[in-house]
């Protein structure tokens, strides 16, 4: 069973790396919080969680072990796949994701997508004893708002998977025109490569 790998970044896909461990070329699928941290030509480590199935072997991968764990945990709950479980680790950050659960917080759980209120409520019965307490007041998620610098990380991240710095300034301005609201950093560089896909 693979659970780590510390490789160069031979290249970035939408939803993938290829990561080059000794001559060899692993495809590790990987959420867009994820790729947004990686650069091609640069050494990572990746936490890596390995699905083996009858037909395939796939690999997840994170730059964050907590992000990995939190991965296989979710898959613990009833009906929830790796596509729900990187998925909400694109929506919501690992300690916003914990504290819902812990909380009992079906609106926050629900923002993730393919999760509706049942499936939210199935999450925290089967999870809330695992997970842990829920973070003290100040470890609480942000309720409103972005990163500052939002538009530079979003910025960084389009660009790591191929496109150009002004390609990446027009979404950008897309995104801003849209009116985004309080979406965070992951979720919002996901919206900018469907944008982008489709031009």
């Amino acid at each position: 069973m693979i659970a780590q790998l510390t490789g160069t970044v031979a290249a970035i896909g939408p939803t993938y790396v290829t990561v080059d461990v000794g001559g060899v070329g692993y495809a590790v699928h990987a959420g867009a919080n994820t790729l947004a941290n990686l650069a091609v030509g640069h050494d990572y480590v990746l936490h890596v969680s390995t699905r083996v199935r009858e037909d395939a072997i796939t690999l997840y991968g994170f730059t964050s072990l907590d992000d990995r764990d939190l991965f296989e945990l979710l898959q613990t709950a009833q009906k929830i796949g790796p596509r729900i479980a990187q998925d909400a680790l694109d929506a919501l950050d690992a300690d916003q994701i914990r504290n819902a659960i812990a909380n009992g917080d079906i609106a926050t759980l629900s923002r993730i997508p393919g999760v509706g209120k049942k499936s939210a409520e199935r999450i925290v019965l089967d999870l809330a004893d695992k997970v842990g307490p829920a973070s003290s007041p100040t470890g609480l998620p942000q309720q409103s708002g972005r990163p500052a610098e939002w538009r530079q990380q979003v910025s960084q991240g389009i660009q790591a998977l191929g496109w150009s710095a002004k390609e990446a300034e027009e979404v950008i301005k897309e995104l801003d025109s849209d009116g985004a609201g309080t979406a965070q950093v992951p979720t919002l560089l996901k919206q900018a490569i469907r944008m982008l896909g489709k031009k």
